[in-house]
């Protein structure tokens, strides 16, 4: 059943088209990334288009954005209107350049994580991984990575 896009509905209603849990809700709204009305009882009532606003939040965080970040582009976007494709084409355009630089980081763990595991080395003045070119060597001998001094 299609509700009328006027229609307010309750956070277990929001929680369960979403799949986003209620506390959550209730910690993005704290944090303004969502809005509600209060019924005359005190408890929230959302507008359909925050389903829109809550699966890009959801997105933005898979793809590696901060709530702050999060925070930043949704004040871009109309209140509790319901966005347009447009709106939301401004926002995610910028967004090509970063999840290739999170692929291209996550292909270097992989590659990486792999060849420690096969070589089982784990030395600190070869890792790939952890100590690249020997880079902590500069600062001396000693737990130099573990003690802040790199």
């Amino acid at each position: 059943m299609l509700l009328p896009m006027n229609t307010l509905m309750t956070i277990s209603e929001v929680a369960r088209r979403s799949g986003v849990p209620a506390s959550a809700l209730r910690f993005y709204e704290q944090r303004g990334l969502i809005e509600s009305e209060r019924a005359g009882s005190g408890h929230r009532r959302y507008p359909r288009a925050v389903l829109r606003r809550l699966a890009f939040i959801v997105f933005a965080q898979r793809i590696g954005l901060s709530l702050d970040e999060i925070g930043t582009e949704l004040g871009k976007l109309p209140g509790n209107a319901t966005p347009r494709s447009e709106d939301w084409a401004a926002l995610s355009g910028t967004w090509a350049a970063r999840i290739e630089q999170r692929i291209e980081e996550l292909e270097r763990l992989k590659s990486g994580l792999t060849e420690c595991i096969g070589c089982g080395c784990l030395s600190l003045d070869h890792c790939r991984l952890v100590n690249p070119e020997d880079r902590a060597a500069r600062f001396g001998p000693g737990p130099v990575r573990w003690s802040g001094q790199e």
